[in-house]
């Protein structure tokens, strides 16, 4: 048996506890004999997680669900081989069941053909749907649902007493995960996330990628003044509420303003 690594009480990350990167991080809370992972990664990871999971003696037969953060391939893509290792109901945001279910390539990012990205996606059932303020019981412990839209319009995060399980709404250099619009992305839905996780009594944010960090809350406000900027940009497309560049420009033209009259 393997002698467990917690990075809090009642946490164990796979990558802290392996001592190498096996992709997303993957977070098993537990409490007594009872647990639960949040998020798997990759398929070609999960016979190393399980056999991990193994030997730090969680049995099988406990695990009260599989928890996907949200519906992006590099976080389930292994769920649907987990679940029939580990025979457990997966649970996530309604939004994302469409996406897991039939195996969408497009939304969950496996097939960005602009790219020669072109993974595998197997669908997979959700048993469990989780909504925004809806309770995780692990034993004597309990997560609560945060529904925090922004990176895709399916992301969950999840507060369990000062920490809480972020996905990819931030990581600790001040980035957030991607803006789409293809994949469902909303940068007045993601400001308000993050002032969501600013202005909570969190002391530690556990990402879906990355070390974890504290929550420190003028970092936040400068992401939060980045995304707020986006939003008046053309860099991010039907993401953006408007470009005020060209507002501009169309006040330029009724005015008679000629390009070589600030010259």
């Amino acid at each position: 048996m393997l002698q467990r690594k917690p990075v809090f009480p009642n946490v164990i990350e796979l990558n802290h506890q392996l001592g190498h990167v096996i992709g997303c991080n993957v977070y098993l809370v537990y409490d007594q004999k009872e647990w639960i992972l949040i998020d798997i990664g990759y398929e070609d990871v999960v016979d190393e997680i399980i056999e991990v999971i193994r030997q730090l003696d969680f049995p099988f037969a406990q695990c009260r669900m599989l928890v996907a953060t949200h519906a992006d391939v590099d976080h389930v893509q292994g769920m649907a081989k987990a679940k029939r290792i580990l025979r457990a109901p997966l649970a996530a945001h309604p939004k994302a069941v469409a996406a897991i279910s039939t195996g969408d390539r497009i939304s969950t990012f496996a097939e960005i053909a602009a790219q020669d990205i072109h993974l595998e996606m197997p669908a997979t059932a959700v048993e469990i749907e989780l909504n925004n303020g809806d309770l995780l019981q692990v034993g004597e412990q309990s997560l609560e649902v945060w529904w925090m839209p922004g990176h895709t319009n399916n992301q969950l995060s999840f507060r369990f007493r000062d920490l809480l399980f972020s996905g990819d709404t931030l990581f600790r250099d001040g980035c957030v995960g991607a803006i789409d619009a293809h994949h469902g992305s909303d940068l007045a839905d993601f400001v308000r996330s993050l002032q969501r996780i600013r202005d909570a009594e969190i002391d530690w944010l556990l990402p879906s990628h990355g070390p974890i960090f504290r929550n420190e809350r003028e970092r936040i406000d400068e992401t939060i003044a980045r995304l707020q900027a986006y939003q008046h940009m053309a860099d991010f497309g039907t993401c953006a509420l408007d470009w005020p560049l060209l507002d501009q420009w169309e006040q330029e033209l009724a005015d008679g303003k000629w390009p070589t009259d600030d010259t």
